[in-house]
């Protein structure tokens, strides 16, 4: 990323203000650096006359000021660069909470239209789940340095350099000139370093990627590897990456320490150059003791932004790093002509269903001309139909033919054209959505907590009561509600997971009169007796007035259906 990237303060608007506040801040943080060598310089001149009983006035004190008025004002301007220093680094954090929060949450949005528009393989940078993981946490935690050291550091400089070379011009133009003669020594080896920086992070980038990769496809596949004996030959797959990646942050280390070696070399050198032109003239009388004071007490500030830039540029590179990734993300999105369709989704939430009875006012679901596409490519074309209330639909096709391209219509996951609303007992339509539907897909999604929490996940004020009837209705009552799930419901079955996640739906349904059911492959790891009693379960929400979806393959499910209708691949569809 470059020092500033314009594109940080599009996508997040708290940048743009932290970027107003840093400019006055660091101004006045310069003139308070100004004021106290100012002071002090003439507190020493002060002191040397009255010691050697000759008083110095190649200076002008300001209203005849005094020691003690000098003594005083110098305290009072460190008491100031002290409180400007908190107030910087406060305003930096919260700046760097609130950017972060924006840009995880455009980035996650983005992800997440591309993912659902089927739009993924367009993207000229793409993450997988590990990188996801990767640059939306820990990655953009390093903002933190970017906003609390760098990007300050950085205004200060730019702020700091000119007012310094122009206050020593006026002063002392002999310092002035040397000053900007050797001050561009820095900014040269700033960019040689930081090309050695950038290459080395972006390597350990890559490592840290390759081991996150690596350890969640381990986890992943852990309990095939343990079903095949395998777990152990894994170790030294992850040993090895470990260790290219411990051997790739240790060389940022190096060249970091490095950089801050040559940085302050280069200061120090060039701050003694002024030292020893400035001690000459005072021997010959050429240069006033206050003059030379001054420009000995600015010199070291005026190099020290430049110098601190380059030194925070490495605790910020992590942070620099995640932003580009996220800046690709974004500039995609933003360029993406599918991302900018003449779709759109369905409403999201205006208002929650009235709670109980609300199934009872729906005569149908009505699809007219619903069309959408992945990739560009159509996959629902024109479709029209009618899911009557009361009875049980199923949706039927081959693999591709578009069903789960219309579970996440219906859902509002996915952009469309066309027309998908509820008709009312009262003659009245309005367009379906999200609240109007429990649903559950081909996975489980369920996570590490007790049953009821599973089950009534969303729900503020869960119902056992209710809970406990749908797990018995489904065959599942020996289940406890208060039984501990591992990560991914670790300890169920699949058949008692699959059907956990289809309780969890018929409690949402029941519990806020959801006037649509929508199951995706409800029975597909069921024996046959369980699928019965599912089904059972099913033409019962229907004849209690909902409309009843079912996305299935198995053919017993779909011949018990009153209704069904088949996607087939040439987005040509059959109601029967």
């Amino acid at each position: 990323m470059k020092p500033l990237d314009l594109r940080l303060l599009r996508y997040a608007g708290a940048a743009r203000g932290f970027l107003l506040l840093a400019v006055a801040l660091g101004l006045a943080q310069v003139l308070l650096v100004l004021a106290f060598a100012w002071l002090l310089a003439a507190l020493l001149t002060t002191a040397i006359g009255d010691v050697f009983g000759a008083p110095i006035t190649d200076f002008p004190v300001p209203g005849g000021l005094s020691t003690a008025g000098m003594l005083g004002g110098l305290g009072v301007v460190v008491a100031l660069r002290a409180a400007l220093s908190w107030a910087v680094e406060v305003c930096a954090a919260r700046a760097a909470v609130k950017v972060k929060s924006q840009l995880r949450g455009r980035t996650a949005q983005a992800l997440t239209s591309a993912v659902a528009g089927g739009r993924a393989e367009a993207a000229s940078h793409q993450l997988n789940q590990a990188q996801a993981v990767t640059v939306l946490g820990s990655g953009l935690d390093a903002l933190d340095n970017y906003f609390s050291r760098y990007l300050p550091q950085l205004v200060l400089t730019a702020l700091a350099v000119p007012v310094h070379l122009a206050v020593l011009a006026v002063y002392d133009m002999t310092t002035a000139v040397i000053v900007a003669l050797t001050m561009p020594l820095i900014p040269v080896f700033m960019v040689l370093i930081g090309w050695s920086t950038q290459a080395a992070q972006q390597r350990q980038r890559e490592r840290l990627s390759h081991l996150a990769r690596a350890y969640l496809d381990l986890v992943e596949g852990l309990s095939t590897l343990k079903v095949f004996n395998r777990q152990h030959h894994q170790r030294q797959n992850l040993v090895r990456i470990s260790e290219a990646h411990r051997r790739s942050t240790m060389k940022v280390l190096r060249i970091s320490f490095l950089s801050g070696f040559v940085l302050e070399l280069a200061a120090s050198l060039s701050v003694a150059l002024v030292a020893v032109s400035i001690g000459v003239r005072l021997i010959d009388g050429s240069l006033g003791l206050f003059v030379g004071l001054f420009a000995l007490l600015i010199v070291p500030e005026a190099y020290a932004p430049l110098r601190q830039v380059g030194v925070n540029y490495h605790a910020a590179a992590d942070g620099v790093a995640a932003a580009e990734d996220i800046f690709e993300i974004l500039d995609v999105a933003d360029q993406d002509p599918g991302a900018h369709d003449d779709v759109s989704p369905r409403p999201e939430i205006v208002s929650p269903p009235p709670r109980g009875g609300a199934a009872r006012e729906v005569q149908a679901l009505s699809l007219q001309d619903l069309g959408a596409r992945r990739g560009g490519t159509p996959v629902l074309s024109a479709l029209t139909c009618r899911l009557p209330a009361g009875a049980l639909t199923a949706i039927t096709g081959p693999s591709g033919g578009g069903k789960s391209t219309f579970f996440a219509t219906l859902l509002g996951l996915l952009p469309c054209t066309g027309s998908v609303e509820l008709e009312l007992a009262d003659g009245r339509s309005r367009p379906l959505l999200r609240e109007d539907i429990a649903w559950s897909g081909q996975r489980s999604g369920l996570r590490s907590g007790t049953v009821l929490e599973n089950i009534a996940l969303g729900d503020p004020a869960a119902d056992p009561q209710t809970a406990q009837q749908v797990l018995q209705d489904l065959g599942l009552q020996e289940l406890e509600l208060d039984r501990e799930l591992g990560v991914r419901g670790e300890g169920l079955s699949g058949g008692q997971a699959h059907r956990v996640a289809v309780a969890r739906a018929l409690y949402r349904a029941r519990r806020r009169g959801c006037p649509v059911l929508l199951l995706d492959e409800p029975s597909a790891a069921l024996d046959p007796e369980a699928e019965d009693r599912l089904l059972q379960v099913l033409q019962e929400e229907a004849q209690s007035g909902r409309v009843v979806v079912v996305i299935t393959h198995r053919r017993r499910l779909a011949e018990a259906a009153a209704h069904r209708i088949e996607l087939k691949e040439s987005n040509d569809h059959a109601a029967l």
